[in-house]
């Protein structure tokens, strides 16, 4: 089984389904009139560099705009003030900064969606019945969580010589424990947890809040998601389990995996209570300290709109993977045994693949072709191949030279399909879940 290596090369064409939306996006922005106060206009820009104490609080749900503002903040912010900026974002897995999604999310699961939340009255045949999860790649470091509405997002900035790991998850403790919640504490791995001493075996620890950080020469960031009341408790560990897990080696930041569990509290009480320690740590403040952020203002801002174009794009979610092997069986640099194949895949099939950036650079295909000449062609096939702009593996392990009318041989469907699900394929990164909210 020969390893192919090819000429270095680039991601490829952008999604042109993807183009679309944001050029239809950057139109109606352009073109439609606000009514709504806009924030970071110059007078707002001003106070942003001046205030030495600031909170915003974000009304869109939408985790790329979120995050976007969340960056702006830390751009243009003060250097010697300390902001908070509370959001609730829709269903999505964030990775970190350095994470690869093939290893750390389950993508063909998140493409299936979780089960959609109906608030209005309306008939039941015209109602969705899922809504998809959207795959967000942050711009800071640390390991991958869920987002739902049952999710409160806190994020603190302040100067480089007033930051510790621990000061605001600790802030966020005292709130909690205002509310009741007795047990919460911040553990040495400065997350936040839970501590259950009603369990017949002794205490339970359940992560609740877990954290991420950027560092800057003037600025740092310290943001966490804390879990209040997700009706997706249940799904979070099989969205964050990757199916290619024990295929996979990777550079970059694993998760650290946890039990998890909610807190039971309101999104509106723990939000007034963060920004009531937040005040007492540094400042009485007043509601005109309060600013509310809408999407359409936002957007309006150029650095912000920039940022969600980048947040949303593949280049940034996938292309900023580090390189990773994928191997069906043990290597010399990954000898972990691997768990059975399906039975029904060629008993001889193996199949081993390196990756940078998303891009096939090293293909080797054994047991699929019916000679070791033909293995050789597939894999030499596979070279240059986009992970995230496959759509469906059948159709790339098709025998080299069949035409695409032909019918695809038993053992190339068998394998193709398992690689669907396994890496998953361009549908699970090419839905709806991408577009602008206005």
């Amino acid at each position: 089984m020969a390893l192919i290596r090819p000429r270095a090369g680039n991601l490829g064409p952008r999604s042109s389904s993807r183009t679309s939306i944001l050029t239809r996006a950057s139109s109606l922005l352009s073109s439609q009139k606000h009514e709504t106060r806009r924030y970071f206009t110059q007078q707002q820009q001003q106070a942003l560099a001046a205030k030495r104490m600031q909170i915003y609080r974000s009304t869109t749900a939408d985790p790329y705009l979120n995050l976007s503002i969340e960056h702006y903040l830390l751009q243009h912010s003060h250097p010697d003030s300390t902001v908070l900026f509370l959001y609730i974002n829709r269903p999505c897995v964030v990775i970190g900064r350095n994470q690869n999604p093939w290893l750390e999310v389950n993508l063909p699961l998140l493409r299936q969606g979780v089960p959609a939340r109906h608030n209005e009255p309306a008939a039941a045949a015209t109602r969705p019945q899922t809504r998809p999860v959207a795959l967000v790649r942050r711009r800071s470091g640390g390991g991958t969580v869920f987002h739902d509405e049952g999710n409160v997002n806190w994020s603190v900035i302040c100067p480089p010589s007033a930051f510790n790991r621990d000061t605001h998850a600790e802030m966020v403790v005292r709130a909690m424990r205002t509310l009741g919640i007795a047990s919460a504490r911040v553990n040495e791995r400065h997350d936040i947890v839970l501590d259950d001493t009603t369990t017949t075996t002794g205490v339970t620890t359940y992560k609740v809040s877990g954290s991420a950080y950027k560092l800057t020469r003037q600025r740092s960031l310290h943001h966490g998601t804390c879990l209040l009341a997700s009706p997706n408790l249940a799904r979070i560990s099989a969205l964050l389990r990757s199916p290619a897990e024990p295929f996979v080696k990777a550079r970059g930041v694993e998760s650290v995996r946890s039990k998890v569990r909610n807190v039971g509290l309101a999104n509106g009480p723990f939000v007034e209570a963060v920004v009531g320690q937040f005040r007492a740590m540094y400042g009485a403040g007043n509601d005109e300290d309060n600013e509310v952020i809408d999407a359409a203002s936002a957007l309006d801002t150029p650095e912000i709109f920039k940022g969600v174009r980048e947040l949303m794009s593949p280049e940034w979610i996938y292309g900023q993977t580090p390189q990773f092997t994928f191997s069906t069986h043990p290597t010399e640099d990954d000898p972990r045994e691997r768990p059975a194949l399906p039975n029904d895949l060629p008993t001889n099939f193996r199949l081993h693949l390196t990756a940078r950036h998303g891009e096939i650079q090293e293909a080797a295909i054994g047991g699929l072709g019916t000679d070791q000449t033909q293995d050789e062609q597939l894999s030499q096939a596979l070279l240059k191949q986009n992970l995230l702009r496959i759509p469906d593996w059948t159709q790339v392990l098709r025998p080299p030279g069949s035409a695409s009318d032909d019918a695809v041989p038993e053992d190339v469907e068998h394998v193709g399909r398992w690689l669907n699900g396994v890496l998953g394929t361009s549908s699970c990164n090419d839905s709806d879940q991408y577009s602008v909210p206005m």
